[in-house]
Parts: C-alpha cells; structure tokens; sequence
C-alpha cells in the first residue's frame, strides 16, 4: 500500500542537503498511505509527503566549548552539533523544570541565568547526555531530542518544514482543481490528511457529494475542530436578499477578493457549499495571489513596494449576527522579514473611503493597485469554473483571491451557497494530528 501511495505524489519536494544533522532516509518505506489514491493521483499533486523514520545516530562524543557556554556533540554518522548552555539550561526536561502532563516549562524566565556555564558534562550512554549545573542541579537530554533541534541551518530548515509546511505550489489558469470525496474526509484520516495538506501547500481543494442542506459546514468545522465565528454568524448564507448588509448577497458581479481585512486577523480559510446553483451565471473564479504577488515583484518593484508598505483603510458597519463598527488598517500585500508575501488583504467592496496616507501618494497607491488588480483579472492567472450542488469549496483566504460571475434575479430563489471560516491555527492543528495518527510521525 506504501508503494503505491508513494505514485500519487511525484512532484512533492523533499529537501536535501541535511548532512549535519539529519539522519540518511530509510529506503523501502513510502510516506502516505490513503485508500482513496484514485482520487488524489489524477488531481493533487501538491499532497504534502513527510520525510522518512529512520533512527537517530547514536552519542560519539560530548564536550564543553568557549569557556562552559556551548556543549559540542559528535554523533556517530560524523555530524557535530553545537547547543548554547543558556538554552539547554532553560529547556531542562526533569519534573522540577518540565510539566510532562503539559509539555510545557516550569522554570520561570527570573530564576534563569543567561550566562550560565556547565560545571560539567557527561556522556551518559550513546543515547543520552548528562550535565551538571553550577548550583549541582542535574539535567538529561536524550539523542533524538537533541538531534531535532540542532541550530544548523540545515536543521533549523527542517524544522521549519516539519512544523508549518511552508512548500507552495503555484498556479494559474491551467490549475487542476484538486477534488476528494466529502464523506472520505468525514470519516477517512487519511483523506482528511490529503486534503488539509493540499489545502496548505496548493491553496484550494474542492470537496463533492456533501448533501445539499444547511449545516454540513457545521460538521466540517467539528472535524477539524470549530469554526470561527464572525459578525455574520458562525454559517451564513450566500443569497440574494433584499437590502443586503453585503455585496455578496445580491446577484451582481463580485471582483476578485479576500474575505474580511477588515478584521485585525482574517480568518485564514472558508469553505463555501453550494446548495442550490443557478442555471445560468452565477460560475466562481479563483486566483493565486500570491503567485500573481511575485510577478508583481518582478514586473514592478516600486507597485509591490507600495503595496507591501501602505496601510489602507477597511470598514464595515452594519446589523447581522449582532450589531457591528468595525474599522481596521492593513497593506494590500503583507510580507514576511524576506519580503515574501504570506497574506493578501483586498477588498474593493469595504476599503473605505477615508484613506490616511499623503495626498501625494495617493496616485502612485492607485496605479499600483491597478497594476495587481489586472495581473489578478488576467486570463494567465484566473481560473474559472461553476460549482455544482453538494460541492463545498474550500481554500486560503490570505493567499486565494475569490470573485463571482453575475447571475439573474428570479421570482423565486435562484443561487444558494452557505459560507463559514476556519482559522489556520486550527486547520494545522488538525493535520498536525491526523498527520502523527497517519503517518505515526511526533
């Protein structure tokens, strides 16, 4: 079952390059197993792959450097690690220090030394290190847990990946919309791990043949953990309404956008399913703003400057779930400290009109908004398609961009979606856990 899972991700990455401290990967083991490959083979290649177990070398030789402040292990594959003292001190692993039943630390910040030394250290077995503190207190650290955290760079990479799996696929009008069965991630972890791992380094995955009745988002939101609950309610309805408190409850054309930067912290991902769709009109259209962000980038620096630096002002004041005023600042493109896009936050619909910027640069903003707003429009990066009852879309709110083609009114409802948001630190809990259950991977 391994080997044939391993054929459903040909273009997952495996970074290399891990000579310092990551173990040679094991050969024979695939790293997904799922019962649904059918499915992900022709239509998610972005399913995230976890490196290969393989065991931890085992202690060659442990020693203090620079005066007690470092610790130096030598580990039998020929690879050395270097650990601060100040940093073994604090992540001291005996009952005293760590409170195994919360995994978290027990040593208060005040009672720490920042220029602690070793009095001594020790080569417990090949296994384990041991030191002793100044003031006699003792500490342990086993190999693999000192072996995970090593401060290479190399390293450091890798727990970033394992962590967060910040991988990208990128896309345009050729995407191929990936698609899982709804009651396979309902009840399948396997396929539950699938979709949030394609759903994290694609961006969108369209799940099918959920029923076509309020409150299957509402069981979406209990398997991943819960929905995040906004002034429109913890599910909305997306339908024509008279004097609808947002544009998305008419039938009119809906321009590319990102929900809700008008929140201090967007909610990082919706889901949409479509319980009843017209006949004519109505098709969704989707775009990788993040994709069209680096080619902004690249075709216009000073436009991605400005839209990376420029706070814009975003409103939204009205009646649903309760009464709301709801003011808020943020850039159109926010970046990370290398200056990589890692949320888009654009409304056209609630970016107000008070703008607290210069009068001079206020035209330079607009061109350079223009300027992303047509790479977002362009038929290079666009995609557009038409959801069918029983589908529920589901994707990135910072970095895919939705919009809607327009749709005729009738005497009778027309266009039915019901709508609700997950946050990210919710969504990768999840596949955090489903992946240790899947994969039986800490």
């Amino acid at each position: 079952m391994w080997r044939a899972v391993a054929n459903v991700l040909p273009r997952a990455k495996v970074p290399g390059g891990r000579a310092c401290c990551l173990p040679p990967a094991q050969k024979g083991r695939s790293l997904l197993a799922g019962t649904t490959r059918h499915h992900w083979r022709d239509t998610a290649p972005g399913v995230c792959a976890a490196r290969p177990l393989s065991m931890t070398p085992g202690i060659q030789k442990v020693e203090a450097l620079d005066a007690g402040h470092f610790v130096r292990v030598e580990w039998e594959d020929g690879s050395e690690s270097r650990y601060p003292c100040v940093w073994l001190r604090d992540n001291c692993q005996c009952p005293r220090c760590f409170l195994r039943s919360a995994r978290a630390r027990r040593l208060v910040f005040e009672d720490l030394d920042v220029n602690i030394v070793v009095k001594e250290v020790a080569l417990a077995d090949r296994r384990k290190i041991a030191i002793t503190w100044p003031d006699e207190h003792a500490s342990e650290y086993e190999a693999e847990w000192l072996k995970k955290r090593c401060f290479s760079e190399e390293a450091r990479a890798e727990m970033r990946e394992d962590l967060f799996l910040p991988e990208r696929q990128y896309w345009g009008s050729d995407l191929q919309l990936p698609k899982i069965p709804f009651e396979e991630i309902m009840y399948n972890d396997e396929s539950a791990y699938k979709w949030l791992c394609t759903l994290k380094k694609v961006g969108i995955v369209l799940l099918t043949g959920a029923a076509t009745r309020q409150g299957e988002l509402v069981k979406l939101g209990h398997r991943i953990g819960f929905l995040r609950l906004t002034f429109y309610g913890p599910t909305w309805q997306v339908q024509d309404k008279a004097d609808a408190n947002n544009v998305a409850y008419t039938t009119g054309k809906l321009c590319f956008h990102t929900d809700y930067p008008v929140l201090q912290h967007p909610p990082g991902v919706q889901f949409l399913h479509c319980i009843k769709q017209t006949d004519s009109g109505g098709e969704s259209e989707v775009v990788d703003g993040f994709h069209v962000s680096n080619k902004l980038k690249k075709q216009n620096p000073q436009a991605y400057q400005i839209l990376s630096s420029t706070a814009v002002d975003y409103t939204d004041v009205g009646v649903d779930y309760c009464d709301f005023a709801v003011q808020c600042k943020q850039r159109i493109i926010d970046v990370d400290s290398r200056g990589q896009a890692v949320r888009i936050n654009y409304n056209n619909a609630t970016r107000d009109t008070v703008f607290d910027i210069p009068a001079e640069k206020v035209r330079p903003f607009y061109a350079a908004l223009k300027e992303f707003d047509d790479l977002l429009n362009s038929t290079e990066y666009k995609f557009t398609y038409k959801l069918k009852p029983g589908d529920i879309v589901t994707f990135d709110n910072w970095r895919v961009l939705h919009g809607r083609q327009s749709y005729q009114s009738g005497s009778e409802l027309t266009r039915h979606l019901e709508g609700a948001y997950a946050d990210w630190d919710v969504v990768m809990s999840r596949l955090r856990l489903l992946r240790k259950r899947v994969l039986n991977k800490d």
